[in-house]
């Protein structure tokens, strides 16, 4: 056994409508999430013991499915029920639940089977935050062509490209990849990507080279309340290196300042109004979602 392996948690988990120890939890080998990647996954993240952003989620958890020819098998409120329970045990804690479909299991054939049981997974893992020192001197990334699929605004399990992309910044010992695809910006390896440019922020667009992540709508509410302009459009390279400021968003990350890209200075070095602007907004935004649900803020 892999030490890894051996330290497997025994928190609860969700699969196919039972609730049994994470490391007791199989799926057959013919579960085609398994055997293709065919199937979709969310990551909601759960702060004073309320999901945060969770209707947004569930809706792109809709989406994607649809894209594969999945019917929901669980109702909004089903969902809310097993994140409940799973999150019970953490508290007021950080978390962050992950969602996983599958197609099912069936004989292997590249073909979409009608009629399976769509396998369904449920698990809960801690969310710590990112440390203050890091945030109050911003992160360094490196950039990398983009050179996944055409189909990137789906939330699928097949992440090889983002594994690989992933690994090009552990190995270069940077925060993230932010990738180009015919030196436009799409994303990074798993956070959206934005700049700020005179006092406005600005995102690529919403299209099928980028997952539009939650924290699209969530910024662009919080740029709305607070007067910063907001903006979708194609950003090339020479933009990003350029900008005033860098930042990168994602589920875990919340909103972070990128300082360094490709071992160049963004801005002046040091993360920028807009950046901290927009992160007291966010922590805000999570002290209404608790107090919205009844929970201690």
């Amino acid at each position: 056994m892999h030490p890894i392996t051996d330290a497997l948690p025994a928190t609860l988990c969700y699969l196919d409508g039972e609730y049994t120890a994470l490391r007791d939890a199989k799926i057959s080998v013919l579960d085609r999430g398994f055997i293709f990647g065919d199937g979709i996954y969310e990551v909601v993240p759960v702060y004073d013991g309320q999901p945060f952003c969770f209707e947004e989620h569930m809706a792109r958890l809709d989406r994607s499915l649809a894209e594969l020819q999945i019917a929901n098998p669980l109702s909004l409120a089903q969902w809310r029920e097993i994140v409940a329970r799973l999150t019970a045990p953490g508290g007021n804690a950080p978390q962050s639940v992950y969602f996983q479909l599958t197609r099912g299991v069936a004989p292997r054939d590249h073909s979409m089977v009608r009629g399976l049981r769509p396998t369904v997974f449920v698990m809960v893992n801690p969310l710590p935050p990112v440390a203050d020192a890091i945030r109050a001197r911003g992160v360094a990334c490196v950039t990398a062509a983009d050179f996944r699929w055409q189909k990137a605004h789906i939330k699928s399990t097949s992440l090889l490209g983002a594994v690989l992309a992933r690994q090009i910044s552990v190995e270069a010992g940077a925060t993230e990849t932010i990738m180009f695809r015919d030196e436009w910006l799409s994303e990074a390896s798993s956070s959206n990507v934005w700049i700020v440019k005179d006092g406005t922020l600005i995102g690529p667009p919403k299209d099928n080279l980028v997952l539009t992540g939650i924290r699209y709508g969530l910024l662009e509410r919080l740029c709305e309340e607070h007067g910063v302009p907001f903006a979708l459009r194609r950003i090339s390279r020479e933009e990003v290196f350029a900008a005033d400021e860098l930042l990168i968003s994602s589920a875990t990350k919340e909103v972070l300042p990128v300082v360094s890209l490709d071992g160049k200075t963004i801005g002046n070095g040091h993360p920028g109004p807009i950046y901290k602007s927009l992160y007291a907004a966010y922590q805000q935004a999570k002290q209404r979602n608790a107090q919205k649900q009844g929970a201690p803020a």
